[in-house]
């Protein structure tokens, strides 16, 4: 299957054609850059990453002109015939969450985001209007920069405002998204760890530069905001600063607003510190005494740093920091820099590694030392691949016609417990007795209740579900947390980790346990229909669940592949409430966030007790 992905700038166009049957599978890679009156530069390459990079002069002076050459500069080289167009979109706004299939109602929500990314959208709908009238019989989809960061908690995606701008738009959205995806698949491959068991912080430095906090798989918090000006600072943009400045610059040097914001966006950062925005530069400067040039790098590397150490404190921990982007993949200073003071979290550099990352083949070089417990890996980043992927699920969803019939089980607040649990809360050598069977057949309903009491508040008869297990969980909904007065994290089964103490009383004794969890939302399936559905253990993917008048899109809903498991989803009390479910429920399966799946596959449940 071959892909034309576009990506289209203010002042550049990068196109590239992928190949997804292939191992080697950008198959051509272009760029238009450089436009002037006398027209601009052309950069390609043929037959995979390690082909000759080859440079000619065009007589094309605008990004409308060169995405129109497009096909002509392909059919040069035999690329005529593919499946489908993708076109990388920065902003996609509240609505536009997945990638989606280009339609004129999806062209309007692109125009509507213009003003939150006024630099970034517009280009990209020149190249989506172009694209469609010189391919009109190709399907093609926008993937958006945000769409990744829609994970990100209430709590950290808001700001403190008035509820009518909150109303209009105005929030964190995050960007570099495809980025940070793929910078996490490829660190979670090179450790060899599932990603949903993994917290990273990933690193994207470039001429835009942002961090992203990716907690069990998902973003959890990302350094820009509503627009790609927040956070850090970047070639030519400020990153954080005091909305004060407005009024006082339009006191002080009459400036208005857009006068601030332009400034802000195209004449601050680097450029501002130091004059360029070239870091190289910058760097030479430096070591030759270079004040401003001093001061421009220990700012740049300082925000950075702050982030990481923010992060790793809002995630509860930390298992990798990952670079990615010309920065982050070409300056070992930066890195060095960035990392410094760091080794109170446990994270430490390999001097001589750091110097000479191989990063060939989009390899993923660790540079930290052999004993650090906080990795730190280098990586390039493949953002027109991660699209090619992206296209080519929308494709399989377009496809597919298969239906799939899911039960939906409502789960109440319950207690698994180990066995010195059990001794301790009912008595030395007591055995949990079955009390009914459940649908997943490794476990039941035991007739042992327990009292589960919080600082605020308590549960006095909490099921216990048997058999025993190495390790106590109590499972809980969020509502339920508010009760007990502990901010119990959301987690998948089993994991863990830093969770919060609570107590547990039973007729011998009490115990205080970690292990209290808002279990996150997951399906289990059967090895047979997760191989229907093209789906794997530890896949995401978004359920439309519920009646037609409360139904309710979850996102992010977990897969859990394994023998013996019947396929039935399993939300808490607060999910069902939601979605109005009482005995009957329709949905869709509607994407997978790791894996390429048939998505749009319909289904019918039913919610049990």
């Amino acid at each position: 299957m071959k892909i034309l992905v576009f990506n289209a700038g203010s002042s550049s166009l990068k196109f590239g054609v992928f190949d997804l049957d292939r191992t080697d599978s950008r198959i051509f890679k272009g760029e238009f850059s450089r436009f002037s009156a006398d027209g601009c530069v052309l950069n390609y390459r043929l037959e995979g990453e390690r082909g000759e990079e080859h440079t000619r002069t065009e007589s094309i002076n605008s990004l409308a002109e060169a995405i129109a050459q497009v096909p002509a500069v392909l059919r040069t080289f035999g690329y005529e015939d593919f499946a489908a167009i993708g076109h990388r979109v920065v902003h996609g706004g509240q609505n536009l969450r997945t990638a989606t299939l280009i339609n004129e109602q999806v062209v309007n929500e692109i125009q509507a985001c213009c003003t939150l990314a006024p630099l970034h959208n517009p280009p990209a709908l020149q190249a989506i209007r172009l694209g469609r009238k010189l391919w009109p019989q190709l399907p093609q989809v926008a993937v958006f920069d945000t769409a990744f960061h829609h994970t990100i908690p209430d709590y950290a995606c808001h700001y403190a405002i008035p509820v009518a701008w909150r109303t209009r738009g105005v929030r964190r959205y995050g960007f570099h998204g495809t980025s940070h995806h793929y910078v996490a698949l490829q660190a979670a491959a090179a450790l060899q760890r599932p990603l949903d068991q993994l917290r990273l912080i990933s690193c994207h430095l470039g001429n835009g530069a942002s961090v992203c906090a990716i907690s069990h798989g998902q973003s959890v918090d990302t350094s820009m905001g509503m627009t790609p000006l927040e956070g850090l600072v970047m070639g030519t943009r400020s990153g954080d600063v005091d909305p004060g400045l407005f009024t006082f610059l339009a006191r002080e040097l009459g400036l208005d607003a857009a006068a601030v914001e332009q400034q802000l966006n195209n004449a601050s950062g680097l450029q501002a510190l130091a004059g360029t925005h070239e870091l190289p530069a910058i760097e030479a400067r430096a070591v030759a005494g270079d004040k401003d040039a001093q001061l421009a790098l220990r700012l740049y590397a300082y925000r950075v740093r702050k982030y990481i150490g923010a992060y790793a404190a809002a995630m509860g921990g930390l298992d990798a920091v990952v670079f990615t982007g010309g920065i982050g993949e070409n300056s070992a200073d930066m890195r060095r820099r960035i990392c410094e003071r760091l080794e109170f979290i446990g994270l430490m550099l390999d001097e001589d590694r750091n110097r000479a990352p191989a990063l060939a083949d989009f390899a993923v070089a660790g540079i930290h030392s052999i004993d650090a417990r906080v990795k730190v890996l280098v990586t390039r980043t493949n953002e027109q691949f991660m699209i090619a992927q992206e296209v080519q699920q929308v494709l399989a969803k377009r496809q597919s016609d298969a239906l799939v019939h899911i039960p939906v089980a409502i789960s109440a607040r319950h207690v698994h417990l180990s066995q010195a649990a059990v001794d301790a809360l009912f008595g030395k050598g007591h055995q949990l007795t079955l009390d009914h069977a459940l649908t997943q057949k490794e476990g039941w309903a035991a007739k042992e209740l327990v009292s589960v009491i919080g600082p605020k508040g308590s549960f006095q008869t909490v099921r216990v579900l048997g058999p025993t297990r190495a390790a106590t969980q109590i499972e809980i909904s969020r509502t339920d947390s508010f009760t007990l007065g502990i901010d119990a994290p959301l987690r998948p089964s089993g994991q863990l980790h830093n969770t919060p103490q609570v107590s547990l009383r039973g007729p011998a004794g009490e115990i205080e346990t970690d292990g209290l969890i808002v279990a996150a939302r997951h399906i289990h399936m059967s090895p047979a229909d997760a191989q229907l559905l093209q789906l794997h253990d530890g896949d995401y993917v978004d359920m439309m669940v519920g009646s037609n008048e409360r139904a309710v899109d979850f996102t992010h809903t977990l897969i859990r592949v394994k023998a013996g498991y019947v396929t039935e989803m399993h939300i808490d009390t607060d999910e069902a409430n939601a979605a109005g479910i009482k005995f009957c429920t329709t949905g869709e399966l509607v994407l997978n966030h790791a894996s390429p799946i048939p998505a749009r596959v319909a289904k019918t449940g039913t919610a049990s007790p």
